[in-house]
């Protein structure tokens, strides 16, 4: 080859990478800015969520190709549990996971999956509230970016005396799961102790409160065990949970970057991400029936009428906290009910 060829040879190649340049055609990971999330949570390193978390986060680093990494932030190390929707918002933290239950009155609609005895399974159970509530949440969280709802296995009433029936629990100080049983304790005759999950244990151990709503294992993981000596054995409630977005980092990243995104904020990742804690709580039962020193208390049928009984009112309180923002009440249960009912978790 002629050194003239060369050199024209060189100089198409020189040209054509100018283009290639002037045109912005880069690989997708040079135009994308990086972003690393902050994701914060505020159970405890050994919560099975922490390890679900790390799981999805490392989803999506690889499905971005490393344009998206993560940290996560576990125990409440970035805010309090009451605060991480404010946080999330606010945008010190990116990612966050929010209890709706721990602000009465400001997520009335996503309460109606904490009525009591409407979830019997958790795992179909966030397949329905997820895919229910994404119709409800661009308006109900309008200032955050919503990304999925789950739920706990169906948790209990754990207490430092023996309760069996509703009128037991007149007088007694009980730490509520959230908004909905804290109504139910008001309802029955005793008083709220307001308390995260995290502050529940010193709370009881304290004489602060008798009892505590709370998931069957996670009894234990907060060390609760040791200061209650009953657990009441029905499905009393499950408390609902949102994994919310900041919306300057999903509206800021790029088109590739927002697909990675919503890839991963799907029903799909719903139950995937909180599939190991549900399996954790579930095998709680068992566990709590065989510690020493506590008593699981098993209902009757009648006994079990009378708790249905006396949560009736919740939903009439439900109903007019919903109606007040402008929603139908009758639609957006009707609308949980049948979704519940297409995953087979209606109780």
């Amino acid at each position: 080859m002629s050194k003239r060829k060369v050199i024209k040879g060189l100089l198409a190649a020189t040209v054509g990478a100018m283009v290639v340049l002037a045109s912005g055609a880069l690989p997708a990971s040079a135009q994308e800015n990086p972003i690393n999330l902050k994701i914060s949570l505020w159970v405890p390193p050994v919560h099975p969520l922490v390890k679900s978390t790390q799981e999805w986060a490392d989803s999506i680093t690889k499905a971005s190709g490393g344009t998206i990494t993560a940290s996560v932030f576990p125990a409440e190390q970035l805010g309090k549990a009451f605060d991480h929707y404010d946080m999330v918002r606010d945008g010190i933290a990116d990612v966050g996971y929010v209890s709706p239950g721990y602000q009465p009155g400001r997520f009335p609609v996503i309460n109606a999956a904490q009525l009591p005895f409407t979830v019997a399974d958790a795992k179909g159970g966030t397949a329905a509230i997820d895919s229910w509530y994404r119709k409800y949440a661009p308006k109900e969280m309008a200032d955050t970016h919503f990304c999925f709802a789950f739920v706990h296995d169906p948790g209990a009433l754990h207490s430092r005396k023996k309760i069996t029936l509703p009128s037991d629990v007149k007088g007694l100080k009980v730490r509520p799961a959230q908004q909905t049983m804290g109504e139910l304790v008001t309802t029955l005759g005793g008083t709220n102790v307001q308390a995260s999950a995290p502050e529940s244990r010193d709370a009881l151990e304290r004489g602060i409160a008798d009892a505590i709503t709370f998931p069957w294992n996670s009894i234990f993981l907060f060390g609760i065990d040791k200061v209650t000596k009953y657990t009441l054995d029905v499905p009393l409630y499950t408390t609902a949970y949102t994994w919310t977005m900041n919306k300057d980092i999903y509206d800021n990243a790029s088109a590739a970057q927002k697909k990675v995104l919503d890839d991963h904020c799907t029903t799909e990742w719903a139950v995937k991400l909180s599939s190991a804690w549900t399996d954790f709580e579930h095998a709680g039962r068992d566990k709590m029936k065989a510690a020493p020193g506590h008593e699981v208390v098993e209902l009757t049928p009648e006994q079990v009428a009378e708790w249905r009984k006396a949560v009736s009112p919740l939903q009439a309180s439900w109903e007019k906290q919903v109606s007040a923002k402008g929603y139908d009440p009758a639609q957006v249960l009707g609308d949980l009910k049948k979704s519940l009912a297409d995953n087979k978790a209606a109780f």
